[in-house]
């Protein structure tokens, strides 16, 4: 149960805020300087982290280190805070408790790719009872038009699928313990994105409110046909693979 936790009330609503969009354009494109390590997401990705538990370029998550912990009190990553400030000063302006903030970059894929990437995160694994609750933001940085940030509340359900248009200076706060979330990129280059997780709580609330936050929108429309045939192969894939896992289990 999470009744104990410190939510945002326009988060709680549908899982997802949208805040005004950001003049990218006026930035430098800092996230080119940055160092990647590889690291499987949804989809062929890489990550630049600029704050992680150790303050070391690494991806994982804060609960696999010793001590375990929650995604909370991150530690900047010197070398690659110097190469970027606009990023990181973009991360801290919420004000709220920072935990993994790094740069995705990620390749181009099909829509039927993205919706078997659709995934739940575990943000708040070890986030004591009584603080606030983690959510991502997530900042466009590439122009990508013609690509979506998907978000269903029904893995299985395309009826509950969401989809914004991630042009540059796009900006959206998820619960992405909530929702399910993967990126369809339509682009001919890579995309990327700066993802912090944050705390929620009256420093959120009021950066939310500073910015426009509001969950109503156009949903542009997909062709359904292309819709469902997708659906179909990624049910096929999706039990393929439990069946492939079954199997090996029982072979052990």
């Amino acid at each position: 149960m999470r009744l104990s936790y410190i939510t945002s009330a326009l988060i709680e609503e549908r899982g997802f805020v949208i805040l005004d969009r950001y003049q990218q354009e006026r930035d430098p494109q800092e996230w080119l300087d940055l160092e990647y390590v590889d690291w499987k997401s949804s989809g062929e990705t890489r990550f630049a982290p600029l704050a992680s538990a150790t303050g070391r370029i690494e991806a994982d998550g804060f609960w696999s280190h010793d001590p375990p912990r929650a995604d909370r009190d991150g530690v900047w990553v010197e070398s690659q805070a110097k190469k970027a400030p606009n990023l990181v000063n973009r991360a801290k302006q919420p004000g709220a408790n920072i935990g993994r903030c790094r740069v995705i970059e990620l390749q181009p894929n099909s829509y039927s790719d993205a919706i078997y990437n659709l995934h739940q995160d575990d943000n708040n694994r070890l986030n004591p009872d009584g603080s606030g609750w983690i959510v991502r933001g997530y900042y466009n940085l590439s122009d990508d038009p013609d690509s979506y940030l998907l978000l269903r509340q029904d893995r299985y359900d395309p009826q509950t699928e969401l989809r914004i248009r991630l042009v540059a200076g796009s900006q959206v706060i998820i619960d992405t313990q909530r929702l399910w979330h993967a990126t369809w990129h339509a682009g001919t280059e890579p995309r990327y994105s700066l993802i912090t997780s944050w705390e929620s709580g009256p420093e959120l609330d009021r950066y939310i409110a500073s910015l426009g936050g509001h969950t109503d929108f156009d949903n542009p429309e997909l062709d359904a046909e292309m819709i469902s045939q997708a659906q179909e192969r990624v049910n096929r894939k999706l039990a393929e693979r439990a069946e492939a896992i079954a199997e090996r289990k029982l072979d052990r």
